[in-house]
């Protein structure tokens, strides 16, 4: 299935996680949000995806580490391709999710309009245990211990957004 069609499904809520190169980060995010959705049901009434604001890995897989970390934790990011985020995109995401400040200022830069840049969001900002971070680390240059802990706050993170999405989801999957 292309991610165009994926875009185009009626009724389903889309979601598109970005970072850097969609190697390590956004397809992590992209691997936890699809087990809460499936866990509780909701499959057919999300899209989640995962795009790179650069276009330096496209066709790639995730970075090892970041497979092993999924794989360690029950996620299955094996069949991830990174791509690069595309402006249009945003006019069938509902919601665009950054993992830090520079990706925020690079999606909003690059949304067309006010509407698009509304639904650009820093994924920590959904965290209320986050204590005020905003940036969830990359850990390309790090070792695995960083991916670990990136993971955990990925999936803290995820958790949160899910919980405050999962009542209009809902909702949505019954009209």
């Amino acid at each position: 299935m292309s991610f165009d069609r994926v875009l185009a499904e009626p009724g389903a809520f889309r979601i598109c996680f970005v970072c850097t190169g969609n190697i390590c980060r956004s397809p992590m995010a992209e691997s936890v949000f699809r087990e809460l959705i499936r866990a509780r049901g909701l499959d057919h009434h999300v899209s989640v995806h995962s795009a790179g604001t650069g276009e330096w890995h496209v066709g790639e897989s995730s970075d090892p580490r970041t497979l092993r970390a999924l794989g360690e934790r029950g996620y299955d990011g094996e069949g991830h391709r990174a791509r690069q985020f595309d402006v249009d995109w945003f006019g069938s995401l509902d919601l665009v999710i950054a993992f830090d400040r520079s990706h925020e200022r690079i999606l909003k830069s690059w949304a067309p309009d006010d509407e698009a840049r509304a639904k650009v969001h820093l994924l920590l900002s959904f965290d209320p245990e986050a204590g005020g971070v905003l940036d969830v680390p990359d850990p390309y240059y790090s070792d695995t211990a960083m991916f670990d802990s990136v993971l955990g706050m990925i999936e803290r993170a995820c958790r949160a957004l899910f919980r405050q999405l999962e009542p209009g989801i809902r909702q949505g999957a019954t009209s």
